[in-house]
């Protein structure tokens, strides 16, 4: 395809219009007239040789099409307007850029206001935005991170990217308070017998716990399954159930969760928590200032909240 001959607008107006799913809408977001949105509708429904957006009732509806570019269309968005806001040197104090990281609850709660804190000291004009990672995010993490500029997760998940390690932890299994086990002590035959709580349980979803407990042929019998680890502790208090937490996270709640921490009756092994990012942006000045910052705010909240868990004095890798 010749790009030269591609009116590049047409790419603001197609994000706009399949975001908003509305001509009206779309047309208000980018400050133009309804009939001039109209127009470039009709470029892009001749281009695609697609309708895009089909009226069903009072609304309209994307088709099929129009789902697949609907996320394309904001990637290419994003790297359209990265290359046009590069500079030779970032200088925080004047930057108005966003920042997008894919994170987990247990790393916004670990991380997150330290962070935010030291880019509201140094850069007061940027933007801090903290989206929550899934599966499915983690499964194509190499298109995500081309809009997204890190995304927070442990090795042994991603290959491909590159990545900085930025402290440990380490595993508890958490049981309700007035649980039995909880004065005693948990074994692995607990461990097969009880109901468990499980994070991110699916077959290429768990959490490197979970995966070390399989591999020992320990199987869980799973009663509930969850995608936030915030969520946890209401899922294991007043119940028999079974819990993997990361202890830091445990340190963090309220004394009156209902639960209690005790040590996994295996090796779980050690947490490392890592940023990742693409490798394309290695070297791009404002992408290096963000993963200094991140570095930095992991050192300030291990240290002060210090549990015994040291910060990874660790370079960078790239897979």
């Amino acid at each position: 395809m010749n790009l030269a001959s591609l009116d590049l607008n047409l790419l603001v107006s197609l994000d706009a219009l399949l975001q908003q799913r509305s001509v009206t809408r779309a047309a208000a977001q980018m400050g133009l007239s309804q009939p001039a949105l109209s127009a470039s509708l009709a470029r892009l429904r001749r281009h695609f040789d697609d309708e895009l957006l089909t009226r069903v009732g009072n609304e309209y509806r994307l088709t099929p099409l129009a789902v697949q570019l609907r996320e394309l269309a904001r990637i290419a968005l994003s790297g359209v307007e990265r290359v046009f806001s590069a500079q030779p040197e970032f200088d925080p104090a004047s930057s108005t850029r966003e920042f997008t990281l894919l994170v987990s609850d247990y790393v916004v709660t670990v991380l997150g206001d330290t962070v935010a804190g030291l880019l509201a000291e140094e850069a007061p004009h940027t933007r801090l935005r903290l989206s929550a990672h899934s599966p499915a995010i983690v499964d194509r993490a190499e298109q995500a991170l081309l809009s997204a500029d890190l995304l927070f997760l442990p090795p042994g998940f991603l290959t491909d990217l590159s990545r900085r390690d930025l402290y440990r932890d380490e595993w508890v299994c958490v049981v309700a308070a007035d649980n039995p086990v909880a004065d005693v002590g948990l074994t692995v035959a607990d461990l097969e017998t009880l109901p468990w709580v499980a994070t991110y349980h699916g077959p290429t979803a768990s959490t490197p716990a979970a995966r070390q407990m399989r591999m020992l042929g320990i199987e869980p019998r799973v009663q509930v399954v969850t995608e936030s680890f915030l969520t946890v502790p209401a899922l294991v208090a007043g119940t028999g159930r079974v819990a993997l937490l990361q202890r830091r996270l445990v340190d963090l709640l309220p004394l009156d969760t209902g639960i209690r921490a005790l040590p996994c009756p295996f090796d779980a092994g050690p947490l490392i928590e890592a940023m990742w990012w693409h490798p394309v942006f290695d070297d791009d000045p404002e992408h290096v200032y963000l993963r200094d910052l991140v570095v930095r705010a992991a050192a300030l909240a291990v240290g002060r909240r210090s549990t015994g868990i040291d910060v990874v004095d660790g370079g960078q890798h790239n897979k």
